[in-house]
This record gives C-alpha cells, structure tokens and sequence, in this order.
C-alpha cells in the first residue's frame, strides 16, 4: 500500500519515466543502434526500475512493521525471495 497521495504521485511519475526508457529502447532497437548504447539504456532503465521497487518496497514494510503487521510483512517477504 502506497500510504498518500504524494507517495503514490512520486512511484507514478517514476514508472512513467521507466516507460518512457523502454520506449526509447524499442526505437533505439528499430533503428539498429549500436549495442553499447543499447546496453546502456537497458542499465538505465533497470537501475530506475529497481530504485522504484526498494521505495515501494521499503514504504510498504515500514508501514507494516509500524502497525505491527506481521501477516503483511510475511506476504512481502515471501514475495521478496521469489526473485
């Protein structure tokens, strides 16, 4: 659970720049580019992606622990060690 509004405009706005990434990655991809740069695209849209999981992530069991929710915290944990 994403706790306000803030919170959930800021993890919007993030996804929205990842999509934005693979978009130009799909263009780059048509047009042939070089690997390197396509590499590095890639990288880059990865690190942004996982930089916004480890938020939501960290939000959400900050928030659990905070309302002593174990049930939740054991769901997020089980997702967690799926990866």
């Amino acid at each position: 659970m994403i706790t306000t509004e803030r919170d959930m405009s800021d993890v919007i706005l993030r996804l929205k720049r990842v999509a934005g990434q693979v978009e130009g990655l799909v263009r780059m991809i048509e047009r042939e580019e070089e690997c390197s740069q396509i590499i590095t695209q890639f990288q880059a849209a990865k690190a942004a992606l996982d930089n916004t999981f480890s938020l939501v992530l960290h939000r959400n069991l900050k928030e659990c622990v905070s309302n002593d929710d174990s049930k939740n915290v054991e769901k997020i944990l089980k997702l967690i060690s799926k990866q």
